[in-house]
């Protein structure tokens, strides 16, 4: 698949399943156009539903189509999907037990000109906190068509954080995907880096390239998938190579940094190292500019990944 705008395979591959399963409904917070979801507005204009700039009104009326034998799948800035429509989705989706998929448009440095107020580094700390909630982020075309398949079919709400820009494409057609489930892009012994959704995938490949001139040896994996965690090979790559790093673009507290913690304490405590957003609110700028002003940027994560390395694995 070509590099493209996320937001564009987003509307192309749920109007491609809304052809198979009836059951597919889009809603909106009057963002159609941020989105890009108007082609399928076209085409199943009964099927599409716009609440207006009323977030929560969005997400509770997607738990009533959901009751009503409907899969809904919601979508708004990050920031408003979980800071304002928190409670809706948490009682009325989750609680109650349904199968809302609601997405976060733009997460952390990703919304870039549209500021702090709308840059949401907090997301995945509050949605890790509702109870079987399924919580992963894409990292290119391919990934976030299939994964957009599989919380389709998967029985039960989801999280899904969606930049809408052009992605690099990393995966090919042939490569398949799972909820839950982590993808490896670069194998290493020295350490291992997990990274989570395009921008810090992508810096971290630059990263293990600078650290093999280093004579670090670093293996690369798109996370992918928050919760639940890939429990299996955070935990094998924690025992092949003495060493973790993790790399998101939001808040390091209560963030995927925070889970891959939580885990490697319990089960086989590890020295470990995070590269996220520390305890700040978000600004205007460049995406480019952002990514350094937060300190996301390859040479943080190679210099991260040099200092862990000074700690007996």
């Amino acid at each position: 698949m070509a590099d493209k705008e996320m937001r564009a395979v987003y509307t192309e591959t749920l109007m491609r399943l809304a052809a198979q399963d009836k059951r597919i409904v889009i809603l909106e917070a009057d963002l159609m156009r941020a989105t890009g979801t108007g082609p399928f507005k076209n085409a199943y204009p009964q099927r599409t539903f716009n609440a207006g700039v009323a977030e929560a009104n969005m997400v509770g009326t997607a738990a009533g189509l959901s009751a009503a034998g409907k899969i809904p799948f919601a979508a708004t800035f990050g920031c408003f999907a979980s800071r304002r429509a928190f409670d809706q989705f948490f009682i009325s989706a989750n609680y109650a037990r349904l199968n809302v998929k609601l997405i976060g448009v733009e997460p952390g440095v990703s919304a870039a000109f549209n500021g702090g107020t709308h840059m949401p580094f907090e997301d995945i700390g509050m949605m890790r906190l509702i109870p079987g909630l399924t919580i992963f982020e894409p990292s290119d075309p391919v990934s976030l068509e299939k994964l957009l398949e599989a919380s389709a079919a998967h029985q039960g709400c989801t999280y899904m954080r969606l930049p809408r820009k052009v992605c690099p494409t990393l995966y090919g057609e042939n490569d398949t995907f799972a909820l839950g489930k982590s993808k490896v892009l670069r194998e290493g012994k020295d350490l291992a880096i997990f990274a989570l959704g395009a921008i810090l995938v992508n810096e971290s490949l630059k990263a293990a390239e600078t650290l093999k001139e280093a004579g670090i040896d670093a293996a690369v994996i798109d996370a992918i998938s928050v919760k639940p965690l890939d429990r299996e090979l955070i935990l094998s790559y924690a025992a092949k190579t003495g060493r973790i790093l993790t790399a998101e673009n939001c808040q390091l507290a209560g963030g995927f940094g925070s889970a891959v913690a939580e885990l490697l304490s319990q089960e086989r405590p590890t020295p470990m190292a995070m590269v996220g957003v520390q305890d700040e609110f978000g600004e205007v700028g460049t995406q480019d500019y952002l990514i350094q002003r937060f300190k996301l940027d390859s040479g943080t994560i190679a210099e991260r990944a040099k200092t862990l390395m000074k700690t007996p694995a």
